[in-house]
């Protein structure tokens, strides 16, 4: 993909964002046609897979508390985020769900992810450069960070049409496995932002940018 086209995609999803914010009229409010479960009220096993995680971050996320009422589905969902990394590196794992959060403009993801990468060390300048969209442009990030970034943002902009020679040049430097888990990883945070968008869920903490966190 071309910087000029790269460009261009980063500025019309600049535009739509500020045209729906600024719309009153557009704004949607929380659906209540499928009701949020408490924490309690979640099966055993979904429970047992997010304890953990409800501890570390004090709520029970809105995503789970929608979607449990297909607890099994929901559990292989789960399942599957934690095993289509692979070998992956987290590195590479938050640049993936960033950047799709980013495009999708999913904030619930992309907030939350803000804060993961800063809490795993990563630094708020390699947030804000991989937010930014454009990483033949940026010096904070790695080769490898580069290439899968602008693999990822060629295939989601393109429903992943006319991307081999992109994932070709993944492939020689992270190898067959990891490569094959990056696209895990991407269909997952797409999926992911998709059902997030269907269900009106918002952002239960501000992005990183908005509240210093990190700083």
């Amino acid at each position: 993909m071309d910087c000029m086209r790269m460009r261009s995609y980063v500025n019309l999803v600049s535009k739509q964002s500020n045209y729906y914010s600024s719309k009153s009229n557009l704004r949607f409010t929380m659906t209540h046609s499928i009701p949020r479960l408490t924490f309690d009220e979640l099966p055993s096993e979904i429970a047992d897979a997010l304890r953990v995680k409800v501890e570390r971050l004090g709520y029970l996320g809105e995503f789970f508390a929608a979607t449990a009422h297909q607890p099994a589905a929901l559990k292989a969902f789960i399942d599957f985020t934690d095993e289509a990394k692979g070998e992956l590196d987290m590195r590479l794992v938050e640049l993936i769900a960033l950047t799709v959060a980013t495009m999708k403009r999913v904030a619930y993801e992309k907030n939350q992810h803000e804060r993961l990468a800063v809490r795993l060390g990563y630094g708020r300048d390699w947030v804000a450069a991989v937010e930014r969209l454009a990483p033949e442009a940026e010096t904070v990030l790695s080769a490898t960070e580069i290439c899968v970034q602008q693999f990822v943002i060629t295939a989601v902009m393109r429903d992943g049409a006319d991307t081999s020679h992109l994932l070709e040049a993944v492939v020689k430097i992270l190898g067959v496995a990891q490569a094959v888990a990056m696209l895990m990883v991407m269909g997952r945070y797409t999926t992911h932002a998709i059902l997030v968008k269907c269900l009106n869920i918002k952002a239960p903490v501000p992005s990183i940018f908005d509240d210093d966190f990190g700083a």
